[in-house]
């Protein structure tokens, strides 16, 4: 086993590190796989100066914020950039109406004034860790898939007890190219994380659901928040005698700006791809899953947008739901759109009949005859289970917040009739406390019109074999009118009414469970759910289980099958690079989409009161006047541009690096057409959307006035040579390196 290991890693590697380019890549391995290739398209850094653990490096700087996004640390003070979006519930927490952050944005003018995020983290990687040899010892070829993983469990407890720690750090180990490879992420999570500034939605969401996913772009995406310490600089819980965060590193900003073809590096922690499914699999998810997601929320938008629009408290209360459930619905119609346009099913079928003839040839690969025949029926027996199983989570386990309230309360019945009047107790005690988060951002009358659409949905989209009896019988009942369907539950249910769902919850547990079980919202979601689970996720378990399996093999042998091609590790929630260039792109017949916006287009698309649209009158003033301070670029504005890096959810917030290592921009978002990057990346169409840094600067120096923030960081210039503040430690490795140069060495060429 220990030789197969062996031979699996220097297979990866030798056949990786030929065909590098796209793809999102493990910070440690740069140095053997992918840093000939960086500083031949432009990169004037070393591996070691990306990643390192005997010095500060670029992994020092980069966070991964709140378990969902990446930030960066962009001072010596702990101050940390991220995407608007990736704060907005932390905005959202902090505003009302009388002090309304979402809507005109907020700024800490000192420290105190700082404001604290209860439950946010701030996650640095201390060092990363190939632990494969150790994951598969005693792991043999004759194992069958649970006793594989019995052993591989008990190897990964076994290197968590054993890794050398601080008392501060925590450790995740997570497997790469489907389980064959295992590394160790050290992490120390911070606790203590307080929102610095942000600009007004009209700023940070500017386009909001028009724009989102699409070219060209005129958003300044972005919020600050600060890391605070303990006295040691060591992670802790807040505490007001904490300090702010001093880091190993943390990014020079460059004042040069970016052109065409100049090299571009996204560093963060990129959630999940499936880059190797076969042509079946993208096929189900084009034609069938994401047009059945899409329609569900087509129908919760609209009420969402005339309720917000209609109510600036509604506004405000629905913004982070409204804001979620758009950002999906518009990636999957992209989605689709750039799987037809790219023919990226057609691409994966062509490799399909190439692995097949190769197969059928070659006497050693007989063992693969049957893998896409076999996905082809699991993928044909698995898809009425995944259609249902995409309206329920969307209908019910997303849209209808009645549903979702009512699963809560379903859990305290489970605590009740498992653990007695002790875990009870203790439940009850959380079930209030989020209770009490939860209904002031909750109006029942919108939801009434939500659950009426998607119970017609249920009705009539859903396969008959799957509609539990309870619902249709109460929907019969109503002659098929699911606006007084609705009407009537609500009416009669205490579970969407703040005062008597706490008023009940306050009775003695006899009574609460009771009230709980005898309430309609609760009957409906307990008919769900059992249909979900006897019906739906049973059975989709067992052929995806199935399927896992078969994947696990097919990735083996895609590599054996095409040792030319490229096979990076698909994304999967761990700290990657990826690196490309700023480069514009052509989406559709006569369409060409430059590379950078200005401030110029953000009053091209001016509506006033607008709120997708509005601009605020002081940024108008700023544009009129052209007072750009120093962030202009030769008397326009820059705002936005794009870079063929790849990347996907998760790298929102990600720090775009130039080819020294400064701070260029800050990723957070894909083109529409590119978002189908998850499963076929394209470099005709694939790009991500960036926030130029110097709009950035901009806003928090000439519209917020914020200058002891600017006053923080350091500033470069490494394409000028103009004079710096201070060169951080990194930069100042840089240039003794290229000292070193001899005088007749040619910089390296660009591709």
């Amino acid at each position: 086993m220990k030789k197969l290991i062996l031979s699996l890693t220097i297979f990866f590697l030798t056949r990786i590190a030929l065909f590098a380019g796209e793809g999102m890549w493990i910070p440690l391995l740069l140095a053997m796989l992918n840093e000939t290739e960086m500083q031949s398209m432009g990169m004037k850094m070393s591996a070691e100066d990306i990643y390192s653990v005997n010095q500060g490096s670029l992994k020092d700087a980069i966070v991964h914020f709140n378990g969902g996004c990446t930030a960066e640390i962009i001072s010596g003070s702990g101050l940390i950039l991220t995407n608007h979006h990736c704060g907005y519930r932390q905005i959202q927490s902090h505003s009302s109406v009388e002090h309304n952050y979402l809507e005109d944005g907020f700024w800490a003018m000192n420290r105190r004034e700082e404001l604290i995020n209860k439950g946010v983290t701030a996650t640095l990687i201390a060092r990363i860790e190939d632990v494969t040899a150790a994951a598969l010892e005693g792991v043999t070829d004759d194992m069958d898939k649970n006793a594989r993983q019995s052993v591989i469990d008990k190897n990964l407890n076994g290197i968590k007890a054993s890794a050398q720690l601080e008392s501060w750090e925590d450790v995740k180990i997570r497997s790469f190219y489907n389980g064959n490879q295992y590394f160790m992420f050290v992490t120390e999570t911070f606790k203590d994380v307080r929102l610095v500034g942000a600009p007004p939605s009209s700023i940070g969401k500017f386009g909001a659901d028009t724009d989102n996913w699409v070219w060209p772009r005129h958003t300044g995406d972005f919020s600050m928040f600060r890391i605070y310490a303990d006295k040691n600089n060591h992670p802790a819980e807040y505490a007001e005698d904490n300090v702010p965060y001093t880091p190993k590193h943390f990014l020079p900003i460059s004042m040069d700006g970016v052109q065409d073809g100049d090299f571009t590096l996204v560093f963060g922690f990129p959630g999940r791809t499936n880059e190797y499914l076969p042509a079946v699999a993208v096929e189900q998810i084009r034609d069938v899953l994401d047009p059945a997601k899409i329609s569900v929320r087509d129908k919760t938008l609209g009420i969402y947008n005339a309720a917000m629009r209609a109510d600036a408290e509604v506004k405000i209360q629905y913004a982070s739901k409204q804001s979620g459930l758009s950002n999906g619905w518009k990636k999957w119609q992209g989605e689709v759109l750039g799987l037809r346009s790219s023919g990226g099913v057609e691409k994966k079928r062509k490799q399909e009949e190439k692995f097949q003839k190769i197969v059928a040839l070659n006497p050693k690969f007989q063992q693969y005859t049957n893998l896409l025949p076999d996905f082809g029926k699991l993928y044909s027996s698995i898809e009425p289970y995944s259609l249902a199983k995409s309206y329920f989570d969307e209908i019910t386990g997303r849209n209808v917040e009645l549903i979702r309230l009512a699963r809560s309360f379903n859990r305290l019945v489970n605590t009740y009739n498992n653990e007695g009047e002790e875990g009870f107790e203790k439940y009850r005690v959380r079930l209030i406390k989020y209770l009490e988060g939860y209904y002031p951002n909750y109006r029942p009358e919108i939801d009434e019109d939500v659950f009426a659409v998607q119970m017609d949905m249920m009705m009539n989209q859903v396969d008959p074999q799957f509609l539990p009896e309870d619902f249709t019988k109460m929907a019969d009942s109503f002659s098929g009118d699911f606006a007084k369907m609705a009407s009537t539950v609500f009416n009669n249910s205490f579970i969407d009414d703040e005062d008597q769902a706490l008023a009940i919850l306050d009775m003695a547990s006899g009574d609460v469970i009771k009230a709980i079980q005898n309430d309609p919202a609760f009957i409906l979601y307990k008919a769900f759910k059992t249909v979900y689970d006897d019906q739906i996720i049973s059975k989709y378990n067992e052929y995806n289980e199935e399927i896992n399996s078969l994947q696990q093999t097919y990735m083996k042998a895609l590599l054996e099958v095409f040792p030319k091609n490229k096979f990076y590790p698909d994304a999967n929630g761990t700290m990657r690079c990826s690196y490309g260039r700023v480069q514009g792109y052509k989406p559709r017949d006569a369409i060409i989409y430059n590379s950078k916006t200005y401030l110029d287009g953000i009053m091209e698309k001016y509506v006033p009161g607008d709120y997708e649209f509005d601009v605020p009158e002081k940024l108008r003033k700023l544009h009129a006047k052209k007072d750009y301070g120093r962030y202009h670029e030769s008397g326009r504005m820059p705002v936005c541009f794009l870079g063929s890096n790849h990347t996907t959810g998760g790298n929102s917030g990600s720090p775009v690096i130039d080819a020294h290592g400064n701070l260029i921009g800050l990723n957070f978002d894909r083109v529409w057409e590119g978002t189908m990057s998850d499963y076929n990346y394209d470099l005709k169409l694939c790009r991500n959307i960036m926030v130029d840094i110097r709009y950035v600067l901009f806003i928090v120096e000439k519209y917020a006035g914020a200058h002891h923030l600017i006053n923080e960081m350091k500033f470069v210039n490494p394409k000028t040579g103009k004079p710096k503040k201070e060169e951080p430690e990194l930069f100042k490795r840089l240039k003794k390196k290229e000292a070193q140069k001899a005088p007749n060495q040619k910089p390296a060429a660009k591709q």
